[in-house]
């Protein structure tokens, strides 16, 4: 009896061995490396920053806008955001109030102080322009993992960087985009770049992330991103300053009244 129960156990661990392991489909491999990438954004809490915005029309004449940004890390939901314009004059004190989430549209409100009125973006009008810039509203919400399907396409290399190339497809109905194609470093899950398509799957826009730097030892945050309209020929820049983390920032700050306050 012991010999036959030794026979089977042999029996039993040639089969095991003999069939081969699962292989994950491109599609959840998509998904593990953008959860892989969320996973290491978690928990910085709150955020401020300062930043530049450069717009360049297609004959290379630019035009610069000077803003601040908070952010508050909502770990059941989508985080929050607030982009207060300081100067040029003539968009001194506009703001964009933003809740992110997961699951349902997000909620954006823009404060415009020439008419003193805070004017709600239409969950159908997300992918219009954000104030003249190459940038979406939608382009400015928190990149929730739900919000997307996502596949895995390839391997590339990127400046002597070994990157992960997926497809993200935006599950919400009225995005401006049919697809995302999106570059992120294998060694720290970073993005380096993506690719938007617009409604008819043709290129529409290139963002491109340059100059990371290591914040509290845990997380990148990209001091140079340029979004460029192939379409259009324009483009925007935007250069980060003076970031920021764990600053005691609370949901009061994120408010319509903070909004209308710039604060």
């Amino acid at each position: 009896m012991r010999r036959v129960g030794w026979i089977v156990s042999v029996f039993l661990v040639a089969l095991t061995l003999a069939t081969p392991a699962r292989t994950e489909t491109p599609e959840e491999k998509g998904l593990a490396i953008a959860k892989e990438a969320d996973r290491r954004g978690i928990g910085y809490r709150d955020s401020t920053a300062e930043m530049v915005m450069t717009l360049r029309n297609r004959h290379g004449e630019e035009s610069k806008r000077f803003m601040e940004v908070r952010g508050l890390e909502i770990l059941d939901d989508g985080d929050k955001s607030l982009i207060t314009f300081e100067h040029p004059a003539d968009v001194k004190n506009t703001a964009l109030l933003t809740f992110s989430h997961k699951f349902d549209p997000d909620d954006q409100w823009l404060y415009l102080p020439a008419v003193k009125r805070v004017k709600r973006i239409s969950s159908t009008n997300k992918s219009g322009p954000f104030m003249g810039s190459e940038f979406a509203y939608e382009d400015l919400s928190d990149q929730e993992i739900e919000k997307y399907a996502y596949r895995y396409l390839t391997d590339e290399t990127i400046d002597g960087m070994d990157c992960f190339v997926i497809e993200r497809v935006p599950v919400y109905e009225h995005s401006g985009y049919t697809r995302q194609i999106v570059w992120l470093d294998k060694a720290e899950h970073r993005i380096w770049k993506v690719d938007y398509y617009d409604r008819k799957n043709s290129l529409l826009k290139t963002l491109t992330f340059r100059n990371y730097h290591l914040y509290l030892d845990k997380y990148w945050r990209s001091h140079e991103m340029e979004m460029v309209n192939h379409q259009t020929g324009k483009s925007t820049l935007l250069l980060w300053d003076n970031i920021r983390f764990q600053t005691g920032l609370t949901d009061g700050d994120f408010t319509k009244s903070s909004l209308m306050r710039g604060r």
